[in-house]
């Protein structure tokens, strides 16, 4: 593994002691004590019982941070320039149904921007993280985003809203627009692994509406130190993480995939 910095080392530590609680119930899942939170949307003991270890150990490597909990809420630091923003488990329902495409998310904001991230997938042993100006990487394999210009050959990933939430039907209108310009499209459910795949070039490209900043920054460091571009769907001046709008792909084809997303491309 690549030199690591502090504030990664206490990323990865948090990480995971939370993959240490979900590896466990994933293999019991069937026995998991679930209550619904919203439509199609799952909150488990295990989901509570890893945010809490996540909590733990980012408040004793940095005391004075800021957190975004997706659990949990705001917890106001002493540097609130600094924040913590956490996912202790993107792909619940996934997890839920035993497929091991789920991920701890972790990422750091500082003034409001994405900094650093850490994504780790326990089930599939991949630990995925980035700093600004370091690189991103896979366990100890550098990672870069595709070199793919045509998009007519691009692999693209998304997401579908859960029954009950809006935006259906844009989704929907959307995913055909790409369908027909592109070699196919991917919806893996889980925001932060979706961006994951797009750093290592495995997707060419991901767009999704309706997310949270939990969701979504620590898969930006990594798809932006993956040498990717990063914004939201509509332009590129929006700060992703913060407006429920992302679209990354390589810098080749992001301007042709965002026409195709809006219905622009002539």
């Amino acid at each position: 593994m690549p030199h690591l910095s502090p504030v990664l080392n206490i990323m990865i530590g948090a990480a995971k002691d939370a993959a240490k609680i979900l590896r466990r119930d994933f293999y019991e899942v069937e026995a998991l004590q679930v209550r619904k939170k919203g439509a199609s949307d799952f909150v488990t003991k295990a989901d509570l019982a890893a945010e809490e270890a996540i909590r733990e150990a980012l408040k004793k490597g940095r005391p004075k941070y800021g957190m975004v909990l997706e659990e949990g809420g705001e917890i106001e630091g002493t540097d609130n320039s600094n924040r913590w923003i956490v996912d202790p488990l993107d792909g619940t329902t996934n997890f839920l149904h035993s497929m091991p495409q789920f991920c701890i998310s972790i990422g750091l904001e500082r003034d409001r921007e994405p900094y650093a991230g850490v994504v780790f997938a326990p089930i599939l042993d991949e630990l995925y993280y980035a700093e600004k100006g370091l690189g991103a990487y896979m366990n100890d394999r550098r990672l870069r985003v595709s070199g793919r210009n045509d998009l007519s050959e691009a692999l693209v990933g998304t997401g579908l809203p859960f029954k009950g939430m809006p935006g259906r039907e844009q989704a929907l209108l959307e995913t055909e627009r790409v369908l027909k310009e592109t070699a196919g499209v991917r919806r893996f459910g889980s925001a932060a692994y979706d961006l994951c795949m797009t750093a290592s070039g495995r997707l060419d490209g991901y767009w999704e509406r309706g997310l949270n900043a939990w969701d979504v920054t620590a898969g930006i460091v990594i798809a932006r130190e993956a040498g990717g571009q990063v914004s939201t769907i509509e332009d590129d001046k929006g700060r992703a993480h913060l407006e429920k709008s992302i679209l990354a792909s390589n810098h080749d084809l992001h301007a042709d995939l965002r026409k195709t997303i809006l219905g622009a491309k002539a």
